[in-house]
């Protein structure tokens, strides 16, 4: 008996966080505290295809509501399975849901940017790669990975390192970098209710070094998966539905 209540519990406690996001009107102030400046030219980094509707979808989906400029920079096509010029492909159409225009999505193909676990990327020529999308757009805003990389992928944490790297670098410009926060295995398994720590936290750093943003549309995030169809097994399915990263994004400031 006791545990049935517990698994009811949690199904109404699931049930009324997703309720919460959907109808719930938002609220996010993230990158609208610059003055008078209400559009930004954002840059997502990315390591492989698929990563921005598996993790940065609420943060897309909060981007290009509000008319940010919005581009990605994909370091690989993911071609650890010999699959990579379809998976690059099917990127441009999970874009195509996400309201990317598909001229701002660049998939990057360098012999010493592999697919793969065990592929270590160098982080100065990340640092370089990134930083010649970031002259050419006029980028104000980058957002990417933390240094675990939300699955603890090499290349995930390459591209964190790439883009620290960068800022290091280019201190001189005016360049905010934003990191996708990791969750410990029950949080990122939580769904939607995850959202009620997320806020917590971003509730505790008065500074604004870290914003919850939650993923208005989440509709979108299965759309955009299913995109990835080479991807799109039972596992990955069963993650999208299950992941915070689907219900919620936060995002805290490089220090």
């Amino acid at each position: 008996m006791a545990w049935l209540l517990i698994i009811s519990s949690l199904i109404v406690l699931w049930v009324a966080s997703l309720c919460k996001i959907l109808l719930a009107p938002s609220k996010g102030s993230f990158l609208s505290n610059v003055g008078n400046l209400s559009k930004r030219d954002v840059l997502l980094v990315i390591a492989h295809p698929d990563d921005e509707s598996m993790f940065f979808s609420p943060t897309i989906n909060y981007l290009t509501s509000r008319g940010h400029n919005l581009h990605i920079l994909c370091l690989s096509i993911g071609d650890a399975d010999g699959k990579g010029n379809i998976r690059k492909e099917e990127l441009y159409e999970a874009c195509a849901v996400l309201k990317v225009p598909l001229q701002q999505v660049k998939v990057m193909d360098h012999p010493d940017l592999q697919d793969g676990f065990g592929k270590v990327w160098n982080h100065n020529l990340l640092a370089d790669i990134i930083k010649a999308e970031v002259i050419g757009h006029g980028t104000e805003t980058i957002i990417t990975f933390d240094s675990y990389g939300v699955s603890g992928h090499c290349n995930h944490r390459d591209v964190h390192h790439g883009v620290r790297k960068l800022l290091h670098e280019t201190s001189q410009r005016n360049i905010e970098a934003w990191e996708l926060i990791s969750t410990n295995i029950l949080r990122k398994y939580s769904g939607p209710v995850d959202m009620w720590l997320s806020y917590l936290r971003a509730m505790q750093c008065s500074s604004g070094s870290v914003h919850c943003l939650l993923n208005e549309h989440p509709q979108k995030s299965f759309l955009a998966m299913a995109r990835h169809s080479s991807q799109w097994v039972w596992f990955r399915k069963l993650f999208v539905a299950c992941s915070s990263y689907t219900y919620v994004n936060t995002l805290r400031k490089f220090n």
